[in-house]
C-alpha cells in the first residue's frame, strides 16, 4: 500500500465507515440540525434523502452518537420484507418478548399489541422510541402504511413512536404516490444532501488525509483536486474510491505529486470510462513533441548564426527527437527532475511569483499576530509577551484549535494561522476572509495577498487562533455556569432560538444546550464552552468579525 510512501499512518480513503474520519460540511451539519429538530416534535416521521455516497449513513452514525440517552432506537437495515417481518424485526429490536406463534399468517395483530404494550411501558419510564429504516426507497407500500399506524400510538399527551426514514432520491418521488398522502403529512422534517462543492471536495480530501497522518504537503495539486470534484460530481463516497487509487498509482511510480492526467487514469480504471484510458499516453506524446519544438527552437539560437556550437543543445536536441522517435507507454515512469527548492524556504528578494513568498519577507511573532487580530475586533492590546492576558478586560478571548479548515469554516471567524517550511523557518499570518477555494492573508507589513488554500496546506499544520466575544460575567477559566448573570445570560440567548424559557434551572439548561450543540455538530456535552459559545453568538448575532468581512 502507499501509506509509508506518503508519509501517512494508515489509510485515509476507506470507504469503511471510519468514526475518526467523520467529515461534516455545512450541509452535513445542517442536516443534524434537521434531525434534531424533527427529534424534539416527538412524533411523525423524519426525512434524510441524499443520492448513493453522498454521506446518509454519515450524518446518521453521527446523530445516533449524539441521541440522548432516554432513547430506544429500533434499526432496520432491510427495508424489502412484509408487514408482518417488520414488526417481528421492531420486537427483536426493542427486546420484545414475541407472542406465541408470531410467525403464522396473520399474527400481525398480536405483534402490535406487543409492540404497545412495551412502548406504554417505555414511555412510564419517561422512554423514548425512535424506528430508524435505511435504504428506506426500498420499502413496500404496505409497510410504510403500517408505520404510519405505529406513528398513530399515543398516550393522552404524547405519540409513542416516531419514525427516520433514510434513503435515496427515489424515497421522495415513493412518498408522492396517492396511496401514501397520509404518510406525506406527517413529515415534520425533512432534508436532502447534496454533493458536496468544489471547496468542500477540497477539504474533505485535506480532512482525511490530516487524519490520516499527512504531515508534508498535500499530495494532490490543484489540477488534479478540481478533476476530482468533476469526475466525483461531489459524492464522498466516489472521492474516496478515485483517491485511493490515484495515490496508488503515484506510489507505483514513484511519483509523491498526484496531477490531472495521473486523476484521470485512476478514474479510468476504477470508473470504467474509456474516454480516459489513452488520455496519459495522448498527454506524454504531445508532451515529447513539444519538446522536439523547444529543443530545436534552443538548438537554433545556440547552434545558428546566434551564437557558437554548445554540447548542451546537442544533447537536448538528441533527447527530445529520441523521445519523440521511441513509443512510450503510458505506464513508464516519467523522467527524473531536478528536486526544486520549497517556496516557503526562497529568500525574501526569491521568485515574486511564489504566492506564499511575501508572507515570510516581514514575519511576526505571537504578540504580533494577537495584536493584529484584536483589532479587527476594535480592540488594542498591550505589546506583552501575554496578551491574551489582558483581552479578558476587553471582553474577548483568545482560543486555538486543531481542527484545521473544517474548524476554520465552523468557527467562521479571522484568526491566525502558522506557516512553517520544511527547514523549519515559520512565520505567523493572519486569515482575513475566505473566498471560495481562496484566502485573504495579511503580509507582515499589512498588505492584503490572496492565496489558494491548497498552497496554504502545504505549509500549514491545522491549527488556529482566534479571538472570541465573551458573555457578560464570564469567570477566569472562560467556561459558564448555570447559575448567576452567566445562567440567565445563556438561557435567554438559546430562548431566541428554541422558543424557551429566558430563565431555566440548570438541568434543563444543559439539556437546551445539548440541543443545540447537536444540531451545531458539536460534542453533545450539556457544557457551555469556548466552541459552544462561539456557535451561539453567530446564531444569535452577537456582532463579531467574520470570514467574509462583514461583522454581525
Amino acid at each position: 500500500m502507499y501509506e509509508s510512501f506518503f508519509g501517512l499512518s494508515r489509510e485515509p480513503f476507506s470507504v469503511a465507515p471510519d468514526p475518526r474520519f467523520l467529515y461534516l460540511s455545512q450541509q452535513h451539519r445542517d442536516a443534524l440540525g434537521y434531525l434534531n429538530y424533527g427529534l424534539r416534535r416527538a412524533g411523525g416521521f423524519v426525512l434524510l434523502t441524499g443520492e448513493i455516497g453522498a454521506g446518509k449513513t454519515t450524518v446518521w452514525r453521527s446523530f445516533l452518537e449524539q441521541l440522548p440517552a432516554g432513547l430506544d432506537v429500533a434499526y432496520v437495515v432491510n427495508p424489502k420484507m412484509s408487514v408482518q417481518a417488520l414488526l417481528k424485526r421492531l420486537c427483536e429490536s426493542l427486546q420484545v418478548e414475541l407472542p406465541p406463534d408470531a410467525d403464522r399468517p396473520g399474527a400481525e395483530a398480536d405483534l402490535i399489541d406487543a409492540l404497545h404494550g412495551h412502548l406504554l411501558l417505555s414511555h412510564a419510564q419517561g422512554r423514548r422510541t425512535l424506528v430508524v429504516v435505511d435504504e428506506a426507497q426500498a420499502l413496500a407500500l404496505p409497510v410504510l402504511e403500517q408505520l404510519r399506524l405505529l406513528t398513530n400510538l399515543v398516550t393522552n399527551e404524547d405519540k409513542l413512536v416516531q419514525v427516520l426514514l433514510i434513503g435515496q432520491p427515489e424515497l421522495r418521488q415513493l412518498l408522492e404516490h396517492p396511496e401514501l398522502a397520509p404518510v406525506a403529512q406527517r413529515i415534520v422534517a425533512r432534508f436532502h444532501l447534496k454533493a458536496l462543492s468544489r471547496d468542500e471536495t477540497e477539504a474533505y480530501v485535506v480532512h482525511r488525509l490530516t487524519v490520516a497522518g499527512l504531515m508534508g504537503p498535500l499530495p494532490f495539486d490543484d489540477e488534479a483536486i478540481r478533476r476530482v470534484h468533476r469526475l466525483c460530481q461531489g459524492t464522498p463516497r466516489r472521492i474516496n474510491v478515485l483517491c485511493d487509487r490515484a495515490l496508488t498509482l503515484a506510489c507505483e511510480r514513484g511519483q509523491h505529486r498526484v496531477d490531472k492526467a495521473l486523476v484521470d487514469q485512476a478514474a479510468a480504471e476504477v470508473f470504467d470510462l474509456p474516454a480516459l484510458r489513452n488520455r496519459p499516453l495522448q498527454a506524454v506524446r504531445w508532451l515529447a513533441g513539444g519538446a522536439v519544438g523547444a529543443a530545436v527552437l534552443f538548438g537554433l539560437t545556440q547552434w545558428g548564426p546566434f551564437g557558437p556550437a554548445r554540447p548542451a543543445a546537442t544533447s537536448a536536441l538528441a533527447t527530445a527527437a529520441s523521445a519523440a522517435s521511441v513509443p512510450v507507454e503510458a505506464s513508464s515512469a516519467p523522467p527524473a527532475t531536478p528536486a526544486r527548492p520549497s517556496v516557503l524556504a526562497m529568500a525574501p528578494h526569491a521568485n515574486p511569483a511564489d504566492p506564499l513568498a511575501p508572507l515570510f519577507v516581514h514575519p511576526l511573532n505571537e504578540a504580533q499576530a494577537w495584536q493584529r487580530l484584536a483589532a479587527l475586533w476594535q480592540v488594542q492590546l498591550p505589546a506583552s509577551d501575554a496578551p491574551c492576558a489582558s483581552a479578558p478586560a476587553a471582553g474577548l478571548r483568545c482560543h486555538t484549535s486543531l481542527g484545521g479548515m473544517g474548524a476554520v469554516r465552523l468557527l467562521d471567524r479571522p484568526g491566525w494561522l502558522t506557516l512553517t517550511t520544511p527547514e523549519g523557518r515559520s512565520t505567523r499570518v493572519l486569515l482575513r476572509r475566505l473566498k471560495g477555494d481562496e484566502a485573504e492573508l495579511d503580509t507582515g507589513d499589512g498588505r492584503a495577498l490572496t492565496v489558494p488554500l491548497l498552497k496554504i496546506a502545504s505549509a500549514w499544520r491545522g491549527e488556529f487562533n482566534t479571538l472570541w466575544r465573551s458573555p457578560p460575567d464570564t469567570p477566569g477559566d472562560g467556561l459558564l455556569v448555570a447559575d448567576g448573570p452567566t445562567g440567565i445570560w445563556l438561557a435567554e440567548r438559546l430562548a431566541r432560538l428554541d422558543g424557551g424559557r429566558p430563565q431555566d434551572d440548570a438541568a434543563s439548561l444543559a439539556d437546551r444546550i445539548r440541543a443545540f450543540q447537536i444540531a451545531q455538530g458539536l460534542k453533545a456535552d450539556g457544557l457551555p464552552g469556548p466552541l459552544t459559545l462561539m456557535r451561539l453568538n453567530h446564531a444569535t448575532g452577537v456582532e463579531e468579525p467574520r470570514l467574509d468581512g462583514n461583522p454581525r
